[in-house]
């Protein structure tokens, strides 16, 4: 596939295009009203906040133990389940509006009834929506033929691509692999075994 297309199929994305358009309007709201080191502040908190959001919920929800449940199991099948049978499958790339529209908006109504500022508010969705986008985007470079300029971006593909192929159960933070640091999750490659359940989450004894 020619870049052009790689990059048409990220971009002119539904839920992609949709998230862009938040951050554009919330972005724009927070110029009109004028820049403070308090908003900020406020957009900052947002941008680190996902990155330990994404981490913490791909490891403790989305590799969850297969739940007897039904509509449970179809839930963890859609989110992240079928992703491992299907990595490179187009539609399993992306976090469903219906997942992240709801949890970005309780993450806001959380956010409001501590600081009382609509403004505020809409300054930390930025925060989270940029760096959801960059999650995104990092997630789909890792799983197209798309090759990283710099040794940043290879070790990011590269540490991904172990979660799939290597083993399921460390190198959880797609975007953020230092997060791995913190949580013990990302080791040398050569000292894991290779897991047999990695394409299969549903095997999981």
């Amino acid at each position: 596939m020619k870049k052009k297309g790689l990059y048409r199929d990220f971009f002119l994305h539904f839920d992609i295009l949709v998230m862009l358009a938040v951050f554009c309007i919330a972005t724009t709201l927070v110029l009109v009203k004028g820049i403070t080191w308090v908003y900020m502040l406020y957009f900052m908190i947002g941008f680190v906040s996902y990155m330990f959001t994404e981490y913490i919920t791909h490891r403790f929800f989305f590799h969850l133990k297969t739940p007897k449940n039904t509509f449970f199991l179809k839930l963890l099948k859609r989110l992240h389940y079928d992703h491992h049978k299907h990595p490179n499958d187009l539609h399993l790339l992306f976090l469903p509006l219906w997942y992240s529209v709801p949890n970005l908006l309780i993450a806001a109504s959380i956010f409001y009834i501590i600081v009382q500022s609509v403004v505020g508010t809409v300054s930390f969705i930025s925060g989270i929506v940029l760096m959801l986008l960059i999650y995104e985007w990092k997630h789909y470079v890792a799983h197209r033929p798309i090759n990283p300029k710099t040794k940043l971006g290879k070790w990011v593909k590269k540490t991904h691509i172990l979660h799939h192929y290597k083993n399921e159960n460390y190198w959880y933070g797609v975007s953020t692999p230092f997060v791995d640091v913190l949580f013990g999750t990302l080791k040398n490659e050569k000292e894991v075994e290779t897991s047999q359940t990695a394409k299969d989450l549903e095997k999981r004894a």
